[in-house]
């Protein structure tokens, strides 16, 4: 039987019959429900539901998507990504006011790559988890998933506007997400990316404690150990020219982040990007800068002769949204429905690397 949450009459964003695309937290409700719609899609597809029965397909016709692809794991068939197409609607549709046309006409993307988290329900269960795990060491470039992901964009990139493509994720899905994003810009490429309750595979220092200032004191001694453990192998030396070079391009793309402080995969984001400012405001930004291009793990992966990509949670600017409402526990902390919930309560703020 399917759960309240996976009807969209119940459970949807029905509120945004009029969508202005200039409207952020419109833009972030509606690619929330597209991620939202591959969690369904893969329900759908394990419960045989199908046609009529099939629960998915409100999640994106609401807002005049299209279903164009489905993107399929090789390993255990399931869907883990979809790609949808935005079909202007003709100006009777529903019985339209103009000013719901106008607003419509305000740049909708002609294509959204979404990509879900993980489904811990019997079925999806093991092979979800064998790719966090790959994330957790910092290997999720090796996973099909990703490999599959990154070439359908490139597909669609090679034929229409950049303007005209989004890229979204939750959880292990916005990890997916994320490292295509990076790929992409070091291409020359910045595409417009929202991000829901990406995993940051590191110290959950925000997590650990509630004390601001040991807080801080953790992160100074992480960043301290960090820049020295990459002047010890050479790291910033030997392949100073190509980390620059490398942050320079990352710095120019700002994806949204949406987190949630209560959620402790995400949560590490808010501490990250504030102790940047803090490191610099004390005059150690020179520290921060090179703490922000380094993990200790690829340090040391660099210095056993192993070749190690920089680690994709490190991001030198975003867009960071969080969720400031109650959440009462981690299901509601970590779930996508929170993303499109009218009165959620959002502090953004931009840090851009310099």
């Amino acid at each position: 039987m399917a759960s309240e949450r996976e009807i969209f009459s119940l459970s949807g964003p029905l509120y945004l019959i009029a969508i202005d695309w200039s409207n952020t937290c419109h833009r972030r409700s509606i690619a929330a429900s597209l991620v939202q719609g591959v969690y369904i899609l893969e329900r759908d597809r394990q419960q045989n539901r199908q046609g009529f029965n099939a629960l998915a397909p409100p999640w994106w016709e609401f807002f005049h998507f299209q279903l164009i692809q489905v993107l399929v794991d090789n390993e255990d068939q399931s869907y883990f990504g979809a790609i949808y197409e935005y079909k202007f609607p003709n100006s009777h549709f529903h019985n339209k006011t103009k000013n719901d046309i106008q607003n419509q006409n305000q740049n909708p993307p002609k294509y959204v790559i979404a990509f879900r988290g993980t489904i811990t329900k019997k079925g999806n269960r093991s092979q979800d988890f064998k790719i966090n795990l790959t994330l957790i060491r910092d290997n999720l470039h090796n996973c099909s998933r990703f490999h599959i992901g990154l070439q359908v964009v490139h597909n669609i990139v090679q034929n229409h506007e950049i303007s005209d493509i989004w890229l979204t994720g939750h959880s292990l899905g916005s990890s997916i997400a994320l490292l295509i994003g990076r790929n992409m810009v070091k291409t020359g490429i910045d595409l417009e990316t929202y991000l829901f309750n990406p995993p940051f595979t590191s110290l959950p220092v925000e997590k650990i404690t509630k004390n601001e200032k040991l807080k801080h004191g953790i992160r100074i001694t992480h960043s301290v150990l960090t820049a020295g453990l990459a002047s010890a192998v050479n790291i910033c030396k030997s392949k100073s020219i190509n980390k620059s070079e490398s942050i320079t391009l990352l710095s120019s793309w700002i994806p949204y982040l949406f987190v949630n402080p209560s959620d402790p995969i995400c949560a590490e984001y808010v501490g990250y990007f504030e102790h940047r400012e803090k490191m610099a405001a004390i005059g150690k930004g020179e520290i921060g800068r090179i703490a922000t291009q380094n993990s200790i793990r690829s340090i040391i992966g660099n210095a056993i002769g192993k070749d190690q990509l920089e680690p994709s949670h490190l991001l030198p600017s975003a867009n960071v949204a969080i969720n400031l409402s109650p959440s009462p526990d981690f299901k509601r902390a970590h779930g996508i429905h929170q993303w499109w919930n009218p009165d959620v309560q959002c502090n953004y703020k931009l840090y851009q690397f310099r």
